[in-house]
């Protein structure tokens, strides 16, 4: 398979650029794996398609406000730093920009002196490690001072953070927001627990690397990133209860897909415990427990793309898109969803 096999026609005015006011009027596109059905609905029809016994898994990271912006202490000249991954209490591993200026020993200043941070360490890949220095608590100084870090897709200004949390969001650490879950809302996840689908939490802390476009041809040779993810005894539990009990196992998002087949073993078991995952799941991949999946409309040659067509079918799939982009369907964060029964 070569990148080019994974990429689609999309007109600029297609990418959703801010959230729609309800999160749950959003279109849903319902693809029937067994019979090749397409159907066009909204997102709260997805009550008609998750029967009792049924398991909802949900990744409940929390997006932080990760992008500073400040200026270099000896210079005045304006950068940026955006927040990757938590080293310890007050080092990160970042992306700081200009690059070419802000090398090892270099000083940056933000909020008027509030929080100021120095150049550590360039990595391989061009990415910084940045200790930061401040006084009192350093999640309040960056509430105050960050701003989201949307996508670069999205050029508009994101008037509520909340719109790009899920409404579930618990634990600190995401770049990004897992977007298939903006869609839900507190009633909606309510009246499906009234249904009798069950609801199991899983952690995965979303990093930048999700928007990296693949530059190899040979899909192959992509080096994927590697995300921290987890899962809790009662959510492996829940979900090994489920699949025993003849219950489908529904993941929203692909987040959640990446967290449960890297946390599951040979026999089809959810295990619990935490670790770092660079899984890559393309077609030619086996599932071992995932069994239907709701999820956004991704970016042409994504690995994202990818997951979704190595869960279907590639051609399938990009005949479900070209059929999304001929009804208009909104795109990628902020846009509609799809799922695949």
């Amino acid at each position: 398979m070569v990148l080019s096999d994974f990429n689609y026609e999309l007109p600029p005015e297609l990418i959703a650029q801010d959230p729609l006011a309800k999160r749950s009027d959003s279109r849903l596109m319902v693809l029937h794996r067994d019979t090749d059905e397409i159907e066009h609905k909204t997102f709260t029809d997805i009550k008609s398609y998750i029967k009792p016994g049924d398991c909802l898994v949900l990744n409940d990271t929390k997006v932080i406000p990760a992008r500073l912006l400040g200026v270099k202490e000896d210079t005045g000249a304006t950068v940026e730093v955006l927040l990757l991954k938590r080293i310890d209490d007050n080092r990160w591993e970042t992306i700081v920009k200009p690059g070419k200026k802000l090398r090892p020993g270099a000083r940056a200043s933000f909020g008027d002196g509030k929080l100021t941070c120095e150049i550590e360490e360039v990595l391989a890949d061009g990415n910084r490690v940045v200790r930061f220095f401040y006084e009192g608590i350093f999640e309040e100084i960056l509430d105050a001072l960050g701003q989201m870090p949307l996508p670069p897709y999205i050029t508009h200004k994101l008037l509520d953070k909340d719109r790009y949390q899920t409404v579930y969001a618990k634990h600190e650490g995401s770049a990004a927001a897992p977007t298939a879950g903006l869609h839900f809302t507190k009633e909606l996840l309510a009246e499906l627990t009234e249904m009798g689908v069950k609801t199991a939490y899983v952690t995965l802390h979303v990093g930048l690397g999700t928007f990296r476009p693949v530059k190899t041809e040979n899909i192959l040779e992509h080096h994927m990133h590697t995300e921290f993810c987890q899962v809790s005894e009662k959510t492996a539990r829940l979900v090994n209860e489920t699949k025993e009990a003849g219950g489908r196992i529904i993941c929203v998002g692909t987040t959640s897909v990446r967290t449960v087949e890297s946390m599951t073993d040979d026999a089809g078991r959810l295990c619990p415990g935490s670790r770092d995952t660079d899984i890559f799941i393309y077609p030619g991949y086996s599932f071992k427990l995932v069994d239907s999946l709701i999820t956004n409309f991704h970016l042409p040659e994504s690995t994202l793309l990818m997951l979704v067509s190595a869960f279907y079918d590639r051609e399938k799939v990009l005949a479900a898109y070209r059929e999304a982009v001929d009804k208009r369907y909104r795109f990628f964060s902020f846009g509609d969803a799809m799922l695949l029964l």
